[in-house]
């Protein structure tokens, strides 16, 4: 949407130094704007194509103003400031009201007039859905379900039964919430399936990736509190509970009944046992895994980057001989 640089300054409470009538239609990286872009520069491996941009404006630090050829938006936090501006620039579709005629809604549930329900889209028994929500193509939402407003469907997202969802939420497709969770006994016989009668809570302003699973609890729900990100791939078992505003990248697996505190950050492939609980404030480096609890804030890392194999070989070797080496230095001690 074409809207000025004045008009996003004080939008934003931006210093602008340029034109205040210049206008941008869309964002672009530094090096590939056009004269009607707008771009942003956080990070100082991006410093040298600043100035030779070509974007109609930049949103950047004040302390690299002086190296701007254009327009230049003001901020202490560019790569925020460039989210906010970005959702004006570029604004999701609007919902358009109505049910498509190929859609199955069950005659208990309640659908709000001003939610847009595409082809193939299923809703079971009993199931809400608020204002201004958009269900995309085959996506089904089972039984006893609240999807507050403002939520969005992308595709082919699944909701199994007894999930609530608050406003705003935003879920990618292949998302399977509600799920079994991997509950068996083992007996002289084989395997039981252990019921999982459980449902999943989700709070308001949560994003889910794409073909992420979230399990239904065993008894008691699987919660996922306000504010959170879950990446594409992601694995979270039954009765979890994730503190607001945590955020986990792709191919994170968390172990049932885990509880994960506030503002936590898990990077690709990490994850956790279960039963444990992890702080507030808590950083989980890639690759990384947990298996005790966690009470202290800060960076936990534990991995072993890939190196050539005779490295490798030789290091592992060496690990090995390690349990005789410390009994060699206890007695050279003694």
């Amino acid at each position: 949407m074409p809207i000025s640089l004045g008009e996003l300054a004080t939008r934003f409470g931006c210093e602008l130094i340029g034109d205040p009538d210049a206008v941008v239609s869309k964002v672009s990286s530094l090096q590939n704007a056009g004269p009607e872009s707008l771009s942003f520069l956080s990070s100082s491996s991006f410093k040298q194509q600043l100035p030779a941009t070509r974007a109609a404006a930049v949103i950047l630090r004040p302390e690299d103003a002086v190296d701007s050829p254009v327009a230049s938006l003001l901020s202490d936090d560019p790569y925020a400031m460039y989210a906010r501006m970005a959702a004006i620039v570029c604004p999701l579709p609007t919902v358009e009201p109505g049910i498509h005629p190929s859609a199955i809604i069950a005659d208990s549930a309640r659908v709000a007039p001003s939610a847009q329900l595409e082809p193939g889209v299923v809703v079971g028994e009993r199931t809400q859905i608020g204002e201004n929500v958009y269900v995309g193509p085959g996506t089904v939402i089972g039984p006893d379900c609240i999807i507050g407003d403002d939520c969005c469907f992308i595709a082919n997202v699944t909701l199994v039964q007894q999930v609530e969802i608050g406003a705003r939420g935003r879920f990618h497709p292949g998302v399977v919430i509600g799920a079994d969770g991997f509950g068996n006994a083992m007996t002289p016989d084989g395997w039981i399936k252990v019921p999982q009668v459980g449902g999943v809570r989700i709070g308001r302003d949560v994003e889910i990736g794409a073909n992420t699973t979230i399990d239904c609890g065993a008894i008691d729900d699987t919660v996922i509190e306000d504010g959170v990100r879950i990446d594409n791939l992601c694995m979270i078992a039954h009765n979890v509970h994730i503190g607001e505003h945590t955020a986990m990248a792709a191919i994170t697996g968390i172990s049932g009944s885990t509880t994960i505190g506030k503002r936590c950050m898990f990077s690709g492939a990490s994850g956790t046992v279960g039963h444990i609980t992890v702080c507030d404030d808590v950083i989980v480096a890639a690759k990384s895994f947990l298996t005790k609890d966690v009470t202290q804030p800060g960076t936990y890392a534990a991995s072993f980057p890939a190196q050539p194999v005779r490295t490798w070989a030789k290091q592992l070797a060496r690990f090995r001989r390690l349990g005789r080496l410390i009994e060699r230095v206890k007695k050279l001690e003694k």
